[in-house]
């Protein structure tokens, strides 16, 4: 919740991107005198740069552990053939 703040804030909803529906920028106290068309222009400019969001740290851990997962199966199915076939 935020009280007694007033800050300019542009809203970019058309971003073009499959990711974001919408962007908001909070415009520095010291650039409010920048006029209005400067700040949008700059604003579009960012918001059309934005890509895919990152991949978070639970992603990648779950990747992480499903890859030694995936490691440790083919492990010890190679262990096992292997004394199979050495018993034979």
């Amino acid at each position: 919740m935020l009280r007694g703040v007033n800050r300019q804030v542009i809203e970019i909803s058309e971003t073009d991107c499959e990711y974001f529906e919408r962007v908001l920028f909070f415009v520095k106290p010291e650039c409010v005198n920048v006029s209005e068309g400067r700040l949008k222009e700059r604003a579009n400019a960012i918001a059309g740069k934005a890509d895919r969001p990152p991949m978070t740290k639970i992603v990648r851990n779950k990747l992480r552990a499903a890859a030694y997962l995936a490691g440790a199966a083919v492990t010890g199915a190679g262990i096992t053939a292997a004394v199979t076939a050495f018993f034979r």
